[in-house]
């Protein structure tokens, strides 16, 4: 493919910058262009690492516009801005939910027209109601909760969720923000004639990722098992049964490397990106993952009540992704699980002053 030049928002976070890197060992000839505000902590350890290998970093807010025109032309933009907690709006940061993920889509995609750039747009799976998923048909195995494979509810199954799961319902202002974005997506696409792809990520990890325990929680986890300190399994009787499925990053990165190099296969398309049942864990199946990866036993309470928000059970269905195309997740929880705690130990001082 001819030369391109990228722009990535949240370039310094760690699915933007783990993109980026990516990107510029797969394609040395592109321009590669990483925005970030680095309002996030331990963001700011990936700009040495994005220089180093090339890649342009711009320190830019996508909630101004006019830091992301600073950039100028560009051929593709993939989104990777986002505020990802769901706590965050309930604690009192809804103006940053609401600016970080819903006007910095908005801004991102009016310089993208500009440009009549390629639009890649990373969603979430919080755009499905919670209501919805909490209603869904399981029962409780010795480790975990398992989805039913008659649902009461169309687009369900015991492979998981289908991107036809109705989505009238509250989902979270997090999953909110990001489901007004990606009807913005779909407008752009329309008025400007943009290839747009729209990908709904379900918990994605591994290294580099500044986990903690309302986002990242699987690194979170690997972390605490790491310095000995103790956890806790909240809601759903503090029994540590809540599921969800698992994406390596590097899967991830693999997955948009593919839609950037084909625009119009991908276009006009939203997918369900996740590990799928297969690629699934509870936390009490983490814990022990954890705990024969590292060695190391540690303390594990529960709390009965879970927190506004939380969900029972969330697996990606991605057989529409998968009749797409032939890209596949190849790693597995324990993969996910060997290579965050690989990366803890070797970047130990650096972690730890960043997340710990």
């Amino acid at each position: 493919m001819s030369a391109r030049r990228v722009l990535v928002t949240g370039g310094a976070g760690f699915i933007g910058s783990s993109l980026c890197l990516a990107l510029r060992s797969r394609h040395p000839d592109w321009d590669l262009v990483a925005c970030d505000s680095l309002f996030r902590r331990g963001s700011e350890l990936n700009v040495p690492r994005l220089k180093d290998a090339g890649v342009t970093f711009v320190h830019a807010d996508v909630r101004h516009e006019e830091d992301l025109r600073r950039v100028g032309e560009i051929d593709a933009l993939v989104e990777c801005s986002a505020e990802p907690s769901v706590m965050a709006a309930v604690e009192g940061a809804a103006d940053f939910v609401v600016g970080t993920n819903l006007l910095g889509a908005y801004h991102c995609l009016e310089v993208a027209a500009q440009s009549r750039a390629q639009v890649i747009f990373l969603s979430t799976s919080r755009v499905y109601p919670v209501a919805r998923l909490e209603g869904l048909a399981y029962a409780e195995a010795e480790t975990r909760f398992e989805l039913a494979d008659d649902q009461p509810t169309p687009g369900a199954s015991g492979a998981g969720v289908a991107e036809s799961f109705p989505l009238d319902g509250a989902r979270t202002l997090y999953g909110a923000t990001k489901l007004a974005a990606e009807l913005l997506v779909a407008e752009y696409a329309e008025t400007w004639g943009l290839s747009t792809t729209i990908n709904r990520c379900g918990v994605v990890a591994g290294p580099w990722q500044m986990g903690k325990v309302d986002q990242g929680v699987f690194t979170h986890w690997m972390l605490s098992y790491y310095l000995g300190r103790d956890l806790q399994y909240i809601g759903y009787g503090g029994t540590g049964k809540q599921v969800r499925d698992l994406l390596h990053v590097d899967d991830l990165v693999e997955l948009v490397d593919r839609q950037l190099a084909d625009p119009a296969h991908w276009a006009g398309k939203t997918f369900n990106v996740g590990g799928g049942l297969s690629g699934s864990l509870s936390l009490r199946e983490a814990s022990a993952l954890c705990q024969e990866i590292t060695g190391r036993e540690i303390s594990l309470g529960g709390v009965a009540d879970a927190r506004p928000g939380d969900v029972r059970i969330y697996l990606s269905d991605c057989s529409a992704l998968f009749e797409h195309g032939d890209w596949r997740p190849r790693h597995d929880p324990r993969d996910v699980l060997v290579d965050i705690f690989n990366w803890i130990n070797q970047n130990e001082r650096l972690v730890i002053g960043a997340i710990a």
